[in-house]
């Protein structure tokens, strides 16, 4: 390992990237089950792509902001399993300065358009059952599109000010990075300098983007459960409430891994170092996965649509 690791620089060419601390004989069998859940989430993401693109009853709001929730994934898993394979595979750890901040950059700009995505699929679910008479005039096609910008630039906006202030601090301790990506704290734990600026950034984006999506799609979820329990029949109850259960699953994937790997990266000194990259790596490749195997399974549109492709096929 070149002597840059340890000497003074402002801005290293590159950064090293550890990988899993403590796993390392154990590389290429987890690069197995990575490549598998890569497989499947290229695999259902874009087949939940082409089945609404080529569907014409599927062309409504709920099943446009899931093509939008199926690009986001594709583009944040893509972001960091090509780069995780090759350390894995060919034990090649460097990552240039600039591929390293590209990387950070992508993360949490798709991470915090996923996060308003789910928000804006539960106002789809809130109006569909809270007001279905007027679900058609307020979810128009053009407000879709305007909820879709939103969502982008809110993304693109918040995200901007990570590689920013990565950049703009002086490192002279090491350019290790104990992670398999170039996580934002990973990263400015490697200054030498006062880094409570972009702590607290990463802190106000978690709780400005983050929390405040949370609590708007448990506003929404509230009113949709009192207008299910408000129903006459238990059938009607369940059928309302089914077309829900699938949005509630992939909420859960997404926020519960991802909280756990913030919190652990500023709170969590004394939690093992493999613990909490693996955590990372969930909240990054597993979700995605999820989402249109959750979607997929639960929704009959979808189901239909792909029990007839393969039919059809067979025939």
């Amino acid at each position: 390992m070149s002597d840059s690791n340890t000497t003074d620089f402002t801005n290293p060419s590159t950064f090293i990237l550890l990988g899993i601390p403590g796993l390392e004989a154990a590389y290429v069998w987890l690069s197995i089950p990575l490549c598998t859940v890569y497989a499947i989430d290229v695999f259902g993401n874009f087949t939940i792509l082409f089945i609404v693109k080529t569907e014409p009853s599927l062309h409504v709001p709920m099943y446009y902001f899931l093509c939008m929730l199926a690009v986001t994934d594709l583009v944040l898993s893509t972001s960091t399993l090509p780069k995780m394979l090759s350390i894995f595979w060919f034990n090649s750890r460097e990552i240039n300065f600039s591929a390293c901040l590209t990387q950070l950059y992508f993360v949490h700009c798709f991470s915090g358009m996923e996060s308003g995505i789910f928000v804006a699929m539960a106002f789809d679910r809130y109006v569909a059952i809270c007001h279905p008479l007027r679900h058609s005039t307020i979810l128009t096609n053009p407000m879709v599109a305007k909820i879709g910008l939103a969502i982008l630039l809110r993304g693109g906006i918040f995200a901007l000010a990570f590689p920013f202030l990565v950049r703009q601090w002086p490192y002279c301790k090491t350019n290790i990075i104990p992670h398999t990506h170039c996580e934002h704290m990973a990263v400015v734990k490697l200054a030498c300098a006062d880094i409570r600026l972009s702590s607290y950034y990463g802190f106000f984006v978690l709780l400005c983007v983050f929390c405040l999506d949370v609590f708007f799609i448990t506003v929404s979820y509230t009113q949709i459960l009192r207008t299910i329990f408000s129903l006459p029949t238990k059938d009607a109850r369940l059928k309302t409430f089914g077309t829900c259960f699938s949005h509630l699953c992939a909420i859960l994937a997404f926020y519960i891994p991802g909280f756990f790997s913030s919190l652990m990266s500023r709170f969590g000194q004394n939690v093992a170092l493999h613990f909490h990259v693996l955590i990372g790596i969930v909240y990054l490749l597993v979700s995605p996965m999820l989402n249109p195997i959750i979607y997929g399974v639960k929704t009959k549109q979808i189901r239909d649509r792909l029990l007839h492709l393969f039919i059809h096929k067979g025939t």
